[in-house]
């Protein structure tokens, strides 16, 4: 085969083969597809989509390019959630340790940062000797163990999707159907696992801008589970601004401790409560929505949940004792309402740049991060404000980056004298 040719047939809208993909993107692997190759194939692709078989397909190859894991002999239910990413989202850091204590497996791989969205992986280094890099042994034996365990996608896991991941962020090609479902279901199908939620994040916030566009990603979604045998559930959650009152590294996972010592923003529990009632639902700790959460609210009122979170940090060579005295920041600024009002709209994506220029993402790979940078939310769309009371508290090691980025969130706000409320929830699939 030649590599032109399969692009060339992909532009003119043919389907790929399976054996076509499996040879071309182990071609990749083995460093016999170049980059630029690989980056035509991703562009047509982006411009042509794929069909359903093309798609399991697809899912299929970055699935067997890797290990698995195998859970089938613990006795336990194994599920997992994934988010398709947002500003604030720190739901992972909070829910995994919920579903441990109430009794579930949750083996999470999960990411770095992608374009302006923050990743788990990143927040969680933060924490000083973290471990997100075991072998798949190690993590098997820590899930199994303390019922969770999060670690960074390795090179035994889909290293096609791994490999690919990175020239996606590189080539805009981050926001096409087909390559989100291949590179989001491969790990979680490798994870081992019986039960999948999927947060689709839907707004200015988000890859997924409307609800039509995240109702066709979720039926993608929805379909590769049922193909794979994965109970899969879809909540469409609002990115409309962001999640909780903090973004980005070590304030999150901060934030993260608070809500599960009970003081967690009402935005931030209910999503994290409606992912995991439809986890403990799928694994029959609960018959209704209503018993779920309630579940999940008395696992972190009795401590329960804070316990498995600290067990998990522990075995993964966590010492929270460091963590606050090494994520201190050096400098802060506040950015000021400019009139009297209320907060009608914020740009939520620009609001994930701004973080990026204040060191809590990458623009190339091999860019360093600050674990102390983030942004305080003091208010939020919906709340009153006066002229000259502050919005944003900004904060990092880097007194250009911090410059930077407050000129950029002083663009990233309205006032005005009233706002339409908007839910939370959007819907289930």
């Amino acid at each position: 085969m030649i590599p032109a040719d399969l692009i060339s047939k992909k532009r003119d809208g043919h389907a790929f083969t399976k054996n076509e993909l499996t040879w071309f993107i182990n071609g990749y692997l083995a460093g016999k597809i170049t980059e630029a190759q690989m980056t035509a194939l991703l562009m047509a692709i982006f411009y042509t989509g794929m069909g359903e078989e093309e798609t399991f397909a697809l899912v299929d190859v970055m699935l067997n390019s890797g290990s698995t894991l195998d859970f089938s002999d613990s006795g336990t239910y194994v599920a997992d959630k994934h988010s398709t990413g947002g500003v604030g989202d720190k739901v992972s850091l909070i829910l995994a340790p919920i579903m441990a204590a109430a009794g579930l497996n949750n083996p999470m791989i999960a990411g770095r940062g992608l374009g302006f969205t923050g990743g788990t992986i990143d927040k969680l280094e933060t924490i000083p000797g973290f471990d997100t890099s075991p072998t798949l042994e190690t993590f098997k034996d820590w899930v199994e163990k303390n019922g969770c365990s999060i670690m960074a996608q390795s090179d035994q896991i889909c290293p096609a999707d791994k490999k690919i991941y990175t020239l996606r962020d590189q080539t805009g090609t981050i926001p096409t159907v087909p390559l989100i479902c291949g590179s989001i279901m491969s790990k979680k199908i490798a994870e081992g696992i019986s039960g999948l939620v999927l947060d689709i994040k839907v707004g200015n916030g988000t890859f997924m801008k409307t609800m039509e566009q995240a109702r066709n990603l979720g039926s993608w979604m929805k379909k590769i589970g049922t193909a794979f045998n994965i109970e899969t559930d879809i909540v469409f959650t609002n990115m409309s601004q962001p999640l909780g009152r903090f973004a980005g590294l070590a304030c999150e996972v901060q934030e993260s401790i608070k809500a599960l010592k009970g003081n967690g923003p009402k935005d931030l529990m209910d999503v994290t409560y409606e992912l995991g009632a439809k986890l403990l639902i799928q694994a029959n700790f609960a018959n209704q929505m209503d018993e779920a959460i309630q579940l999940q609210r008395s696992l972190i009122d009795s401590g329960q949940a804070l316990d498995a979170f600290d067990t998990m940090v522990d075995t993964q060579g966590g010492r929270l004792d460091e963590f606050d005295s090494n994520t201190k920041p050096d400098h802060e600024t506040v950015v000021h309402a400019p009139k009297d009002g209320i907060i009608e709209w914020m740009d939520t994506e620009s609001i994930g740049w701004a973080l990026v220029t204040l060191g809590c993402g990458r623009i190339n790979p091999e860019n360093s991060i600050d674990n102390s940078a983030g942004i305080e939310f003091l208010k939020k769309v919906g709340e009153e404000t006066h002229k000259g009371d502050p919005v944003f508290r900004l904060f990092n090691s880097d007194p250009e980056r911090l410059d930077s980025a407050s000129s950029m969130l002083e663009k990233t706000f309205s006032t005005g004298e009233s706002v339409q409320g908007s839910a939370l929830i959007l819907g289930n699939l």
